[in-house]
């Protein structure tokens, strides 16, 4: 890594959140808390964890992203347990590839890190189904989720003892809608946590009325007010939400350097020692993992480390510099008498002091448009809006969270140069077994909720037959289809034709497909498809939200004399169903299909329901592998065999609330204060990890890409592509050191460099009035080593 350098002058692992041993009981770390912090070997600490979803990576991806959070300044790494990814069918489990989560935790270990273990079972985490399998949901006898239901507990019982120990997760803000079963279920959670007798802390967060001994905790922007309920419990922050989640049809989130570090910095000033970035690695929602609905498969999340696993900068870095400070004072933190004084005007002073005369300080300005001048122990401190400044000593500032000294990285999508024109060989998806025929696996006489299918596929198709004649009342001069829908999408056959879709916008699950049909006389073959994007993953009864033909279905006739409707409703008639596309199995892989059905000419566009396969090489070198998918519909894809998730680039981001202006970082932070992309596809590239790739060397191998495309678009434009650092800048404060870094590279030339009052941003910097040094771009330009040191001015 090349650089240039500007200067101006134990093992252990947390459950929900828990503390537990991974080693055998001879060299035991024990753990446990007080009324200040988590206490490892009796000695308080000051834990700083970033999330890191194991099944949101790839093992290869694992140990370069434990060791960026390490030196980061994390302390700890972070994970659900996914249950319906762990057990997708009744006592089948699986622990392999990215769900080897032993494999995930060692390596945790090895880096010196300690873990953090959210069993859940409940997840959230805009995982599909909350995490919960579907088969859950479709047992004899079994009510409501999350109450105190015995079928429940007792699978939810059998889970956790598998995996270790557990304690139900964000309950607290949903538990009013259940009533007096979610107290009793929470209570015996408890009961049930504590009798595994492990010897380490349970947390339940965002449970204000978590009972003994469990600890609440904190999720949220900001936590800095938060007050634990149990006086001998620490201030716990278990979710600082780095950023937000995209959906289909949104616009991307994010959140500023320095907001995030500001709510860092307050946490701490406030009496938080520990503290849990989500996410600090987001990573991707491969195959079908995506919840929602309408969660895209991107799940980046604006964290420190990219959905690619670089460093996003500026954030990684301002904070990895606030890290760095945090632990220097971890001893004053931890046992250090604290007083604080409001000082007017926003402006608030938090002193630590130990008895041998240690002291740090904490200076904060939470004034959202006015920076301050503070006078503190006989000297001034400036103050910008929105800010806090930390002073080790309580005399030296050395740090602000609104003054960033850290690079910020331009990322690029870079052509695959060896790539050629890419080509296709297509087949149809063979469906006329339903849109003809209308053969099915089950039948009822009324229309079932798509969670029947136990989230086997995507698609469920409703098929049933009506008979009609010329002197029948529905017969008329116009007749229309009319589907009350809370799927996210629907497609409608008649007779095997085609007669339309209709898709649901984020957050507006209900809608009417009305469609004009054409019948025949006789029998009548009505097949439709719906199609969901990842069932409800949050909200009061989650569980039991319709998803998929709800009803009614109705055929309605007009005659043209009297202008007058006739309504026939055939939701109550012999339905029959079939879950999935003939060439998927039920756990999301390909099958395999007679090589003679492929085409190689006439390639089709804007087909629907089609597959298209083409072989690449792997693009070189080691930067990350995305897929442009411009030009397609909406569908599923597959490289060498392996998922790599939805996708819906035909999806446009409504084209409001963006801003050309930078994000103003000063005032509170909400997901749709600073966003950006309007008006384009809220996902077009799509992560290819390099593990899913052929590499034994040899230049020639091939690798094979697979799309199932459903709504139609053109294979044409899709490409191989790679993401790297295009350029890189960033602004040195007076007394400070800042590092520019190239990842993976050299650098190629500085384009841009002033000392004075800069004006602008990253890629379009302007002098401003005051230049100390005119000729600063070409003396940089001039010096042949990567490694340069400047005199403060």
């Amino acid at each position: 890594m090349a650089c240039l350098t500007f200067s101006t002058a134990i093992i252990a692992f947390f459950l929900v959140v828990l503390l537990v041993q991974l080693t055998t009981t001879s060299d035991a770390t024990k753990v446990s808390h007080d009324g200040r912090a988590i206490t490892i070997d009796g000695q308080r600490r000051l834990l700083i964890s970033g999330s890191i979803h194991y099944p949101r990576s790839t093992p290869k991806m694992w140990p370069d992203l434990i060791k960026k959070a390490k030196d980061g300044g994390v302390d700890a790494i972070e994970t659900y347990v996914f249950w319906n990814a762990h057990e997708p069918f009744r006592r089948q489990y699986d622990f392999s590839g990215n769900l080897d989560l032993i494999r995930f935790i060692k390596i945790i270990q090895d880096h010196g890190l300690y873990a953090i273990l959210r069993i859940g079972p409940y997840v959230c985490a805009e995982w599909n189904y909350g995490g919960f399998p579907l088969w859950l949901h479709n047992m004899k006898g079994i009510d409501i989720l999350r109450t105190a239901d015995t079928v429940y507990m007792k699978e939810m019982q059998n889970f956790t003892a598998k995996i270790v120990d557990m304690v139900e997760n964000e309950y607290g803000n949903v538990m009013r809608s259940y009533g007096d079963a979610a107290k009793a279920y929470v209570n015996w959670c408890s009961r049930m946590a504590d009798s595994l007798d492990i010897g380490v802390p349970w947390v339940m967060c965002q449970q204000a009325d978590a009972p003994k001994p469990m600890i609440n905790t904190c999720n949220g922007f900001y936590c800095d007010q938060f007050t634990p309920k149990n006086a001998n419990s620490p201030k716990m922050w278990t979710e600082n939400w780095t950023g937000w989640y995209k959906t289909w049809g949104g616009s991307d989130p994010m959140r500023t350097a320095e907001d995030l570090a500001y709510a860092v910095a307050r946490f701490f000033q406030f009496g938080g020692t520990f503290q849990n970035y989500y996410m600090y690695h987001g990573g991707t929602n491969f195959g079908r993992s995506a919840g929602g609905p309408y969660v895209t498969t991107t799940y980046d999340y604006d964290a420190p480390l990219d959905e690619y696993g670089n460093l996003n900068q500026p954030k990684y870095g301002h904070l990895k510099e606030l890290h760095t400070i945090l632990h220097s004072m971890e001893k004053l933190l931890t046992h250090g008498d604290v007083s604080n004084q409001d000082m007017g005007n926003s402006i608030s002073v938090t002193v630590y002091k130990t008895g041998d005369d240690e002291c740090g300080c904490f200076l904060s300005n939470t004034n959202s448009t006015s920076d301050a001048i503070v006078d503190f122990k006989g000297a001034s401190y400036h103050l910008p809006a929105w800010s806090v400044s930390i002073l080790p000593d309580c005399k030296n500032e050395a740090y602000n969270t609104a003054k960033i000294n850290t690079e910020t990285w331009v990322m690029e999508i870079k052509a695959n140069e060896d790539e050629e024109d890419l080509k296709w060989e297509w087949r149809p998806e063979m469906i006329d077994d339903t849109v003809i025929r209308g053969d099915g696996q089950k039948t009822a006489s009324k229309l079932m909720d798509q969670k029947v299918a136990n989230d086997v596929s995507d698609y469920l198709w409703y098929m049933t037959s009506v008979n009609v004649d010329e002197n029948d009342s529905i017969w008329c001069d116009e007749m229309r289809l009319r589907v009350n829908c809370t799927g996210q999408v629907l497609h409608a056959y008649v007779n095997g034709e085609y007669v339309g879709k209709q898709y649901a916008k984020f957050g507006i699950y209900n809608y009417v497909f009305d469609k004009e049909i054409q019948l025949k006389p006789g029998r009548n073959q009505i097949t439709l498809l719906s199609v969901t994007t990842g069932f409800q993953h949050y909200g009061p009864k989650f569980d039991v939200i319709a998803n998929g033909i709800s009803g009614p279905v109705e055929i309605i006739g007009k005659k043209k004399k009297d202008n007058k409707n006739v309504i026939k409703d055939i939701s109550s008639q012999k339905w029959c169903y079939k879950a999935g596309l003939n060439s998927i199995s039920r756990n999301n892989k390909l099958l395999k299909v007679d090589s003679s059905l492929w085409k190689a000419n006439q390639l089709p566009k804007q087909r629907k329901m089609t597959w298209y396969k083409t072989t690449f090489k792997a693009p070189k070198g080691r930067d990350p592998v995305a897929l442009d998918l411009e030009g397609l519909g909406k569908g599923l894809a597959w490289v060498n065999g392996m998922s790599i998730g939805r996708y819906w680039p035909s999806n446009i981001a409504k084209d409001s609330n963006c801003s050309n202006k930078a994000c103003d970082y000063r005032g509170k932070y909400d997901n749709y204060k600073c966003v950006r992309h309007c008006g384009k596809p809220s996902q077009r590239w799509y992560h290819v990890p390099r593990s899913f790739l052929l590499d034994d060397g040899d230049d020639d191998e091939m690798n094979e890409l697979v799309l199932f495309e459903e709504f139609g678009g053109d294979p044409c434009h899709v490409k191989l592509q790679t993401v790297t650092v295009g350029r890189t800048c960033g602004s040195a404060y007076e007394n400070k050191t800042m590092e520019i870094c190239c990842q993976g590279g050299n650098i190629t030339d500085v384009v841009f460099a002033s000392f004075g009052d800069v004006q602008g941003s990253c890629g379009s910097f302007e002098k401003g009035g005051c230049q100390e040094i005119h000729d600063a771009l070409h003396i940089i330009k001039k010096v042949s080593i990567f490694s340069i040191q400047f005199d403060s001015l």
